[in-house]
């Protein structure tokens, strides 16, 4: 580990050991965002081991008030607190999402919003960036997904294709954003008001999009480049921390936000 990340786990474990976490984040929202939670795969830019993300969610729990995803973005709307807020994501559907991430969660009671590739959901298909992997981590069925949605965890909407917005502005993308909506609502029986931009980068998105999302009915739109809520963001632009390897430990993730808060 280097000398910047292991001060930056000294400083966060300090915080956290005294208690005073808490109190210098309570102006500040956080949402996070994972992927895969997999303990087959090995670890890269999107994937977490089960150990590791448990290790994240305890942190979660004990430094943060962790809501839904839907009640922070109510706050917003309402333009109250969010101060000391959490919300965990998990995008794409994965297989792992059910078997792995999900027990973890129903463990510890932690409440998190499924952002899924409707397209993806019950088929064979090998996304682009899994094409090297040594074995293919799956996808989740709907019927994985309605037994997440009985239990009350939220599902989102994160297009058909996991298509790039940021280079398409024609009809496709209204069927690609509008269209896991109706996916939705045709399997589920409800229709998802919170949305999260495929890849998340600047880049990936277009103003034309936005205004696409907006009208399609959605009531958020994340972003996963990183960045702080806070009183008054607007939960059309809304920044989400992706727990990438950049974060080896939830010190280094609590240090990195007190840091982004400053």
């Amino acid at each position: 580990m280097s000398a910047t990340r292991l001060v930056k786990s000294f400083v966060g474990r300090t915080l956290a050991a005294s208690q005073m976490y808490r109190r210098m984040v309570r102006d500040t929202g956080v949402v996070v965002a994972f992927h895969r939670v997999n303990d087959v795969l090995p670890e890269d830019g999107i994937t977490k081991s089960a150990r590791d993300f448990e290790r994240f969610c305890r942190f979660f729990k004990t430094n943060f008030d962790v809501i839904p995803l839907g009640s922070l973005v109510d706050l917003l709307e309402r333009r109250g607190s969010i101060g000391g807020t959490l919300a965990i994501t998990l995008d794409d559907g994965y297989l792992d999402n059910f078997e792995v991430a999900a027990p973890i969660l129903r463990a510890l009671s932690l409440p998190a919003t499924f952002f899924l590739t409707t397209s993806f959901l019950g088929s064979d298909i090998v996304a682009p960036w899994d094409r090297q992997l040594p074995i293919q981590p799956g996808w989740m069925s709907w019927d994985h997904v309605r037994q997440l949605a009985r239990e009350g965890f939220e599902l989102g909407a994160h297009t058909r294709t996991h298509v790039d917005l940021g280079t398409l502005d024609t009809d496709e993308a209204t069927l690609e954003i509008a269209g896991s909506k109706v996916d939705m609502m045709e399997q589920l029986g409800h229709a998802p008001d919170l949305f999260a931009y495929p890849f998340g980068s600047p880049n990936n998105m277009r103003d034309t999009n936005r205004e696409r999302v907006r009208r399609a009915g959605f009531r958020c739109r994340a972003s996963c480049y990183g960045g702080l809520a806070r009183a008054g963001t607007n939960p059309h632009k809304l920044p989400r921390v992706p727990i990438s390897p950049w974060y080896r430990t939830p010190e280094q993730f609590a240090c990195e936000v007190l840091f982004r808060r400053a």
